[in-house]
């Protein structure tokens, strides 16, 4: 039967993406002096106010208050008018050492016969899942893909300053795909877009307020039709999912009709508060536990990303069209629990799904220990995950420069998204005879 499916993103201005960058910056700034750190730190927002709260254990100390300043004005919050600005913001740490009974199962004392440090255990008991689909080139839901393209082309364009010159940083997208009865994407149905933006008609010029807001919004959505979809389809390279866009398309553009209040003034911001934009925009699964400022000890974060990196790599070998794989913990224990796969039916191997999940036990390695080395997930690799999304993204090297005052400068090579590389489809072909 055909149905309707949505997914939804935000730009980096947004409230809770504000946090996750601040935890995130924090934590790679941890790990960029100290690549033992166990951090768990999450930040909170609001009106002209950041809390930054948590657990860390490492040997290093961090300036909290000017990592969290330069990360808000990177962001754009910089003009006192948006009530949230980093040279201003008050910030208060509530950040205290990591739980002695947490550190003991992950950290274990390596002293009994035949332990080393794979036997580290997992930081925190429960189930993960990642997700991959060919429905598009990195192998994501193409309604989540779409979403975060329009919010980061929009983060793009504001940074720009040539177009749509009154654009806010707050801002968030919505995308609706319609399929046919074999599940297959036939076309958008419906773009919703809502932007923060400048008070840039005056009731004055306009003769009332009311008339004001009225130019203001049909001169956004004007420029949302004709240069922010434009853009976004100038950088999609695949001919199925530019296909997918039609004259039909339904837009609902700042549908309250106005933006000007946002961010952390307009809503309260806090870590880990838009997980499902940083997975699968609702397809697959997600097993409830947040990313961003957890450390690769946390399995919350370490074995979604092993996960994915698991179907994605399966999907690309042609194992299935679509595949869920769920991994699930106990703290303290370093073998995972289970491995649960779902391939939707559309398997292209002769082999149950619980075949397939036997055969990924016996073909990677998913202790804590193993997925960071497989994954290289001690690096300070982690801020540039915390807005549009974890997965999906280009897996790439950049170099990266950290600054202290309690340490001298760093410079360093860093990879980023080591989970979306696609270095074991041969292995997996040749064990699935494919």
């Amino acid at each position: 039967m055909a149905y309707l499916f949505s997914s939804e993103s935000v730009s980096e201005g947004h409230p809770d993406k504000v946090a996750d960058q601040i935890s995130d910056a924090l934590l790679d700034q941890f790990l960029a002096y100290d690549e033992k750190a166990r951090c768990a730190i999450e930040s909170f927002v609001t009106t002209g106010q950041v809390v930054i709260m948590g657990e860390v254990r490492s040997e290093v100390y961090i300036d909290l208050e000017t990592i969290a300043r330069k990360t808000i004005n990177k962001i754009g919050y910089t003009k006192s008018e948006y009530k949230f600005d980093g040279d201003s913001c008050g910030i208060l740490s509530a950040i205290h050492e990591q739980s002695g009974d947490i550190n003991r199962g992950v950290d274990k004392e390596l002293k009994g016969a035949g332990q080393t440090a794979e036997d580290q255990g997992a930081g925190d008991q429960g189930m993960m899942f990642g997700y991959a689909v060919n429905e598009t080139e990195n192998y994501m839901p193409v309604s989540l893909d779409l979403a975060h393209r329009l919010v980061y082309e929009l983060a793009e364009i504001r940074r720009e300053g040539k177009e749509m010159t009154y654009l806010r940083p707050d801002s968030k997208s919505q995308v609706t795909i319609e399929y046919s009865d074999e599940g297959l994407p036939q076309r958008i149905h419906t773009i919703v877009v809502s932007t923060q933006h400048d008070e840039f008609v005056s009731a004055k010029d306009a003769g009332s307020q009311e008339e004001a807001d009225t130019q203001m919004l049909e001169r956004i959505r004007e420029d949302v039709k004709n240069i922010l979809v434009p853009r976004v389809k100038a950088g999609i390279h695949s001919n199925k999912v530019l296909d997918l866009f039609n004259d039909e398309i339904i837009y609902h553009v700042n549908p309250t009709g106005k933006f000007v209040i946002g961010g952390p003034n307009g809503d309260t911001g806090l870590t880990g508060r838009k997980i499902i934009v940083d997975t699968y925009g609702g397809k697959g699964a997600h097993g409830g536990g947040a990313f961003s400022g957890k450390d690769s000890s946390k399995v919350d974060r370490s074995a979604a990303y092993a996960a994915r990196y698991i179907a994605k790599n399966m999907v690309a070998a042609g194992v299935a069209d679509e595949m869920l794989v769920q991994i699930s913990y106990a703290i303290g224990v370093a073998k995972p629990l289970n491995i649960y796969v779902n391939t939707y039916g559309k398997s292209r191997v002769n082999m149950t799904d619980s075949e397939i999940a036997e055969r990924i036990v016996k073909m990677f390695d998913l202790t804590p220990k193993g997925i960071e080395r497989q994954l290289k997930l001690r690096q300070p690799m982690y801020l540039e995950t915390a807005a549009y999304g974890h997965m999906g993204r280009p897996n790439e090297v950049v170099r990266k420069t950290f600054t202290s005052r309690y340490h001298d400068e760093k410079t360093m090579d860093v990879e980023l998204f080591t989970w979306e590389k696609l270095d074991q489809v041969e292995r997996i072909r040749r064990e699935f005879l494919i």
